[in-house]
């Protein structure tokens, strides 16, 4: 297993370069970051990656851009996981908003032409290369394509009366989950149930519960062969068009639409 020296090492050890990893590499590391700039492209499977605000899911066919020194670590390693991981460093005369900030886009046909062309590429480029140039082209060309964000982000805490309320609410997605059932459980009123999230995690208990079912989809249309209608109940819908139009809400996509990707 690598170690975090490792990696910073391996990344870091030409600052001028832009590094290609085609491979899992990062599984299981704690909290790191880099001073490059990080794009990193799921070609199969899902990825989980974990920073110190929120749990971020990225599907096949999506990648995240992570600014450079942002912390993070890759939780998931499943087999199926395939993965590139393109390493750039800051430029100073080419600047744009979306580099400084984290964000999940889908892979776009142009991309995807652009990273077939490069399919066998490994390791350092370097300035004045053609490789070099061809991926410094690619990485300027994200911001331009205006891509809607995919949403699936879980912030997390570190208040451990929450926690117990979070976990209550992963094991039960099938149950009705309201405001006024999981708040008697755990002692709280309605109103300050709703504050706690409000103010502990930013986002209301209904949108909460809604990604936890929607990320539960995700992962049962990945890894099993339920029905569309076998899945809504699974994860506490009673109506299937309720949860596609739920999983289309914050995924941009249908679930059908999902798992033809996978």
């Amino acid at each position: 297993m690598k170690t975090i020296k490792e990696v910073r090492e391996k990344v870091d050890a030409h600052p001028a370069s832009i590094l290609m990893i085609r491979q899992q590499w990062e599984q299981r590391l704690p909290m790191h970051r880099h001073q490059k700039g990080q794009l990193l492209l799921v070609i199969g499977g899902m990825a989980k990656l974990r920073t110190k605000e929120k749990d971020l899911y990225i599907p096949r066919s999506h990648y995240i851009w992570m600014p450079k020194m942002y912390s993070h670590n890759l939780m998931f390693n499943s087999k199926d996981l395939d993965i590139i991981n393109i390493y750039f460093p800051e430029e100073e005369k080419f600047n744009h908003p979306f580099y400084d900030d984290l964000g999940i886009y889908p892979v776009s046909n142009l991309l995807s032409e652009l990273l077939n062309f490069g399919k066998e590429w490994n390791g350092d480029f370097f300035p004045d290369s053609w490789e070099y140039e061809f991926l410094l082209t690619m990485k300027h060309l994200l911001p331009k394509e205006n891509l809607k964000k995919f949403s699936i982000q879980l912030p997390t805490t570190s208040d451990e009366r929450l926690n117990a309320i979070i976990k209550f609410i992963r094991n039960n997605l099938e149950n009705p989950l309201t405001l006024e059932e999981v708040g008697g459980k755990f002692g709280f009123s309605v109103r300050s149930l709703t504050r706690i999230f409000t103010n502990k995690l930013g986002i209301s208990f209904i949108q909460y519960v809604k990604m936890v079912r929607i990320i539960r989809a995700m992962e049962l249309l990945k890894d099993t062969t339920l029905s569309m209608s076998e899945i809504a109940y699974e994860i506490g819908y009673s109506n299937i068009s309720a949860f596609s139009n739920t999983f289309q809400q914050l995924t941009n996509m249908r679930p059908t639409e999902f798992k033809s990707m996978l």
